[in-house]
């Protein structure tokens, strides 16, 4: 019996992948306003009454592919915090132009455990590799960060992978807090209010000043890209990687992120004490 389960289970694996796949390519030929399951369903062999069984409308398949393309991009960037080389190095990191990956990891590794992160090359590591997934992906880029879908209304189970990127922003800017080297960005009276409402309702252990740097930055990094992928760049940005670099760089010393580089580079020269954060 548990081999039959586990056959049924392969099998069902195995169809649920392929509708999505064939979804997806829908999704390039005629965009999400026009996915119809019938259509999927024909292109698949199959009849319409089989594909309810795994996807019972439009909207449930919907919301798997957008899940799908929330955890794609999310885990881009958390993989390119989490396998890059972020120690400081003696002098200021590169804002140079690279591919999206190599222009991620500005600065070179320390043999020293004390020489202090490179909060402005993590930053940059994630934005560079939530550029290069939606560029790889277009589509599914546009799904997610493009028009809304008529119809459709996004359930409450798509927030968390939609939160993913934003996190991964969020915990650079917690440890560099942390590590006593974030500066303060300006905030205005105005918006103080919004901004410390913000941090009480989220709680994440940083001054409201941060934090609405922070969503600040975070439309922007999107803004930027949308220009990309959905063309406004063309026939206009020629030096797109240059363009990306440089301001993602500036969105970090936006909120506050610290030259870990130049840091470095002081107490090389003996003008900045070891250990004294934000010099």
């Amino acid at each position: 019996m548990t081999t039959i389960r586990g056959a049924r289970e392969r099998a069902r694996t195995e169809v649920t992948a392929a509708i999505k796949d064939e979804a997806r390519r829908q999704l390039a030929a005629e965009g999400a306003a026009r996915l119809s399951l019938r259509a999927v369903a024909r292109e698949l062999g199959m009849v319409s009454s089989a594909l309810y069984r795994y996807f019972p409308s439009r909207d449930d398949l919907l919301t798997a592919l957008i899940i799908d393309a929330y955890d794609a991009v999310g885990s881009a960037a958390e993989q390119a915090l989490a396998t890059g080389d972020f120690a400081a190095s003696a002098a200021p990191a590169s804002s140079g132009p690279a591919d999206a990956a190599e222009s991620a990891k500005s600065v070179e590794s320390s043999a020293d455990p004390h020489e202090p992160v490179d909060h402005v090359g993590r930053w940059t590591a994630v934005c560079a590799a939530v550029r290069a997934w939606a560029l790889a992906h277009p589509h599914e880029y546009a799904l997610i960060y493009g028009s809304p879908v008529p119809g459709y209304s996004a359930p409450q189970l798509t927030v968390a992978p939609a939160s993913r990127v934003a996190l991964t922003l969020i915990s650079v800017a917690q440890d560099a807090h942390r590590a006593g080297g974030i500066t303060l960005p300006a905030l205005s009276d105005e918006l103080r209010p919004e901004a410390e409402r913000l941090t009480a309702r989220f709680d994440f252990g940083l001054p409201p000043e941060v934090v609405a740097a922070l969503v600040a930055s975070w439309a922007e990094l999107f803004g930027l890209l949308s220009f990309e992928v959905f063309g406004q760049f063309n026939d206009l940005v020629e030096a797109r990687d240059e363009l990306f670099a440089q301001a993602t760089r500036r969105l970090a010393h936006n909120v506050g992120l610290p030259e870990a580089g130049a840091r470095a580079a002081g107490r090389a020269a003996g003008t900045v004490p070891g250990g004294v954060a934000g010099s």
